[in-house]
């Protein structure tokens, strides 16, 4: 066994190298790499736990034991919250190591430390967004003797004790690829991890956009293409009466003609190179494509509506997918204290989403605005010293950034200013200061630490509202058939109208935020009369019903409305429905759009002989059940004709840029699309490029569908050649860390689409990063998985062994035994034992 392991090590290395892809700078030194024990092929040495170990933490206060079960999972019985973190730090630190170093260097801005001069630029741009400094700040001003400061501390303690013992064997394989050792895990690394999913799920600065796209269609144009509210709504927090609600009715103009004519005109009067396309000042994070593309899903069912009678809750939130996983499964044991169950990602001490005996729990990213721009003016551009607030010149706060290679030597020196709003970003020569409550104190460790033991819905609701960032829709159900859902986390009170749409004022006091809005004003339910809860991402309270301000230009509702679909038709939820919506092939998005497709061929044929093209496209459309399922023949032809239907619609944002090509300045959401359908005479129909003819609805959509049909024959082959099967066109691809192919999973078939509650992207990168449903008996039940495995080990048996399932949608039974003898034997893969050190180290 130990030779073939061997052999795969090799194996892997070799494809590697010959695929041609390092991507990591110069191989390191031969005889080093291949040194028998040192070398590459120690990794499959390593790759299974020793079935029965015990190590030494000095530390530790008492014993304590993990059981590993056969999924790799960690079962953590310990004696107390601070020795259960030193365990959950060693046991994450020996399967994640790489992991928790690379993500901590990716918020601290020293990526170029480890992987080569190439990562400076993504460095420099989290170093000047102030995270590795707010995160450093947060730490320094812990209180030793609180609950966040103990269980970080601990969780540190355990991750350098296994770097203390482990030995040259131990050593991951990127290390020795990289031909470097491990970084020493710092108690702040927590907060910097934190830091780093503020970034990745709030760092949406729209005004940017909007500002661009303003200058261009003026404020009228650019409120109606890029509106505050959805103009479909599905929210969040249930109205009176069932259903979506639209934003317009029949024979409303969503976008008045009087806002295209001024729109014409400033066109006509642009010359070529238009500012928002200068490549030199184009901000490449922000995201241009709908949001709401991806995203994460949960949702919790009253018993009233569940087969058993017991409450129901399933989430499934969208990241990244990487191998290994972002989140990492895990038990945790402590009499009287804590029993909980399920991911925590690396780094975090303590399970983010999973349940107790009593209580389950998952998040959704809110989309919520928590971030604003402000023009400041400097006494100086190039070195500045101060920045003027109601006419009075103010300190700036200076950040010395230095950046290392490999080898110590300085690649460049930034300087960051602060204003007492945030860190200065400059757009162009523009100097803009950035308010931002990730970079706040985010209260989010002790929150998760408190709620962790709750016993009910009301007992996890009050320790969360401590919780500040990132906002997250947070859903929870209980042992007693309860189930609530709150909005929850920092959401800003600004001064005027209160909107966070426009660049402000950086030289006025009473621009700035007014405080947030208390835990009594944010969106909720509790066990509504619908008996169900659900969220998507979609904005959370309909606009009729609620004008606080969290956000605008909200993602399409499109899941959210399959999902409350699929909830409204069922009374008799079971767990397997629940897994399976969680890859509910339907889409919303197509229930609305290939009618509107199949109605305007059907009345173009009917005005218009012999377009065989069109004929033959609606036929093909018509053969579609619309539903993603991997074997279906004609999603393909929906999606290139979606494609075409937005560039066809949207031809007038259209403009050149410096280097001759054309772009489109921004493109509206496909709700706002699908709002347009009901004006088949709107002006936005017309395409600009026919001076002669002046197109409606119906011939832009008969136009699209052709053009579709087209493109789909061009790329995949005639229909009846099987080249538009769905699962040989949309895939996942689940990277290495490192970007190594051999060590990736790339090209999966999947069920889902654009819309759906499995959505997929066109690069296949994100998806359902973690699906859990459980079941709230006195014996609670649960199904969990994830894509990839427990064991960063590409060697291991536990690096990918929970692909397969997860691609098809299959959820493993957990185990959740109450003390380490409920655990069957023969379900125990491994046993460790840590004790408190004799005599230190």
């Amino acid at each position: 066994m130990r030779s073939a392991r061997i052999a795969i090590a090799t194996i892997v290395l070799i494809a590697t190298l010959v695929a041609g892809y390092w991507p990591i700078g110069p191989l390191p030194p031969l005889g080093k790499f291949l040194h028998p024990r040192e070398g590459v092929w120690a990794v499959a040495a390593t790759a299974r736990l020793p079935r029965e170990a015990r190590d030494e933490l000095p530390t530790l206060a008492g014993q304590v034991r993990v059981l590993y079960d056969d999924r790799g999972v960690p079962h953590i019985f310990a004696g107390s919250v601070a020795d259960a973190a030193r365990a959950l730090g060693y046991v994450v630190a020996r399967d994640r190591l790489f992991q928790l170093e690379l993500q901590t260097r990716a918020t601290a801005g020293t990526l170029a430390e480890l992987l080569g001069p190439r990562l400076l630029p993504a460095d420099r741009r989290m170093r000047a967004l102030g995270l590795s400094w707010s995160a450093e700040r947060d730490f320094g001003e812990l209180d030793p003797a609180s609950t966040a400061a103990v269980v970080v501390t601990a969780y540190a303690e355990g991750v350098n004790a296994w770097i203390d013992i482990m030995g040259p064997e131990d050593l991951p394989l990127e290390y020795r690829l990289l031909n470097a050792q491990p970084l020493r895990w710092e108690p702040a690394y927590t907060y910097y991890l934190i830091k780093r999913m503020g970034y990745t799920l709030t760092y949406n600065p729209h005004e940017l956009r909007r500002e661009r796209v303003s200058a261009v269609l003026g404020a009228e144009a650019t409120e109606a293409l890029f509106p505050l509210h959805s103009p479909i709504q599905e929210p969040i927090i249930p109205v009176q009466t069932g259903g979506p609600k639209d934003g317009t009715t029949e024979g409303e103009e969503p976008v008045p003609a009087t806002v295209v004519a001024t729109f014409e005109r400033r066109k006509a009067g642009m010359s070529g190179g238009v500012e928002p396309f200068d490549r030199s000042t184009f901000d490449p994070f922000i995201v241009v494509e709908e949001r709401g593309a991806l995203g994460s899903n949960n949702w919790a069912v009253a018993p009233s509506r569940t087969e058993a009678g017991y409450a129901l809750l399933a989430g499934d939130p969208h990241l990244e997918l990487t191998l290994p996983s972002i989140w990492y499964e895990v038990h945790i044991s402590v009499p009287n204290e804590l029993d909980i169950y399920g991911v925590t990602i690396p780094g975090v001490p303590g399970v983010v989403i999973g349940f107790n005996r009593r209580v389950a729990w998952s998040f959704t990213n809110t989309e919520a605005d928590v971030l604003d721009f402000y023009d400041e003016t400097l006494d100086d551009r190039d070195q500045p010293t101060a920045y003027v607030v109601d006419g009075t010149w103010r300190p700036l706060t200076r950040r010395i950034e230095e950046f290392r290679g490999p080898r110590g030597n300085v690649l460049a020196i930034d300087t960051v200013y602060y204003t007492h709003r945030g860190p200065l970003q400059w757009e162009g020569d523009r100097p803009r200061s950035l308010r931002w409550t990730a970079l706040d104190e985010a209260g989010s460790i002790a929150a998760l630490a408190d709620a962790a033991g709750a016993e009910s819905v009301g007992d996890w609701m009050a320790a969360m509202a401590a919780y500040r960032a990132p906002p997250q829709n947070m859903i929870v159900a209980d042992w007693t058939g309860s189930i609530a859902i709150r909005s929850t986390g920092r959401f800003p009170v600004r001064p005027g109208d209160g909107r966070g749409t426009v660049i402000r004022d950086g030289t006025r006091n009473d621009s700035d935020w007014l405080g947030f809005l208390t835990v009594d004003q944010l969106p909720l339910a509790v066990n509504p009369p619908q008996g169900f809860l659900a969220s998507a991402n979609q904005e959370p309270l309909h606009p009729d019903s609620n004008t606080i301000y969290l956000g605008a230009n909200w993602p399409s509702p499109w899941r959210a409305m399959r999902i409350n679909q699929l909830l409204r038709s069922d009374s008799a939820v079971t767990p397997v429905d629940m897994q399976r919506f969680q890859l509910d092939p339907g889409s919303a998005r197509a229930d609305r759009f290939v009618p509107a497709f199949l109605a305007a061929a059907e009345h173009s044929l009917s005005q218009v002989t012999g377009d065989d093209e069109l004929r033959e496209a609606a036929q093909l459309l018509a053969q579609w059940d619309r539903q993603y399922t991997r074997d279906n023949e004609r999603a393909i032809l929906f999606e290139l004709a979606m494609d075409e239907l937005v560039r066809l619609t949207w031809d007038e944002l259209v403009l050149p840029s410096e280097d001759g090509e054309s772009r489109r300045l921004s493109t509206p959401g496909s709700a706002v699309l699908a709002d347009l359908l009901d004006q088949p005479l709107s002006v936005w129909w017309d395409d600009g490029a026919t001076e002669d003819v002046v197109e409606d609805r119906d011939a832009i959509l008969g136009a699209a569908l052709k053009a579709g049909l087209r493109h789909a024959k061009e790329e995949h082959g005639s229909p009846e050649d099987g080249g538009w099967r769905w699962a040989g066109i949309r895939h996942t691809n689940i990277h290495h860390l490192l970007r190594l192919p051999s060590l990736s999973a790339l090209a999966l078939p999947i069920q889902g689409g654009p819309g759906t509650l499995n959505p997929s992207s066109g690069s296949g990168v994100f998806g359902a990063s973690w699906r859990m449903v459980v079941e709230l008996r006195p014996d609670v039940s649960a199904w969990t998985i994830y894509p990839g495995g427990q064991s960063g080990n590409p060697v291991s048996p536990w690096y990918r062994d929970r692909i397969d399932k997860w691609v098809s949608g299959e959820l493993d039974p957990v185990l959740f035994p109450a003390q380490p003898a409920a655990l069957d034997p023969d379900r125990v893969a491994a046993d460790l034992t840590l004790r408190p050190a004799s005599g230190g180290r």
